[in-house]
């Protein structure tokens, strides 16, 4: 994305860094999130944060909800569903991003904020959030009727697949343990 080109722009000046932040959206800014994403809208989207100066850098916590409508991953018809995403992130000054040895296995850890950098005497809240919703998004999740089309085509879930092999190979592996 193009620095101060988000479709939800909130700039953080550092020097002034609320302890309370509530974002509220329009429906430009959604709908251009509903592009981005791919999805076919995004009726709702709201956060509540809070944000505090540390040695680190400013963490933020909270949470981004709201409703997406998007096409079934099987049927390609449109669902809605709700959504509640907790948000963990920690902007750091420009070069100041913790540093891993390329050799090195690491391990991350879940409950760990995201690590943001940013440059100059703002960061772009807006776009953190944004991104944190296009993590939230499942682009094969299915809808209420997946189903019953999987069903109408024949087709069966990997669950039934997985749970019972079927065919020739299958048959004559069962014949060997048999014997």
């Amino acid at each position: 994305m193009i620095p101060g080109a988000s479709e939800l722009a909130r700039p953080i000046r550092v020097r002034a860094v609320p302890e309370r932040f509530s974002l509220d959206t329009s429906e430009a800014e959604r709908a251009g999130l509903a592009r981005r994403f791919s999805v076919t809208a995004i009726p709702a989207l709201s956060g509540t944060l809070s944000l505090q100066q540390t040695e680190e850098g400013i963490a933020v916590h909270g949470t981004l909800e709201g409703e997406i409508v998007q096409p079934c991953a099987v049927t390609r018809e449109d669902f809605a569903y709700a959504f509640r995403e907790p948000v963990a992130l920690i902007f750091v000054p420009e070069g100041q991003l913790t540093q891993y040895d390329e050799s090195e296995e690491i391990e991350l850890d879940p409950a760990a904020p995201d690590e943001l950098e940013y440059e100059g005497e703002s960061f772009d809240l807006g776009e953190a959030l944004a991104q944190t919703l296009g993590l939230a998004i499942d682009p094969y999740r299915e809808g209420p009727n997946a189903d019953a089309a999987r069903n109408e085509a024949g087709i069966e879930s990997d669950e039934e697949f997985d749970a019972a092999p079927k065919g020739p190979l299958a048959e004559a592996l069962a014949g060997l343990r048999k014997g």
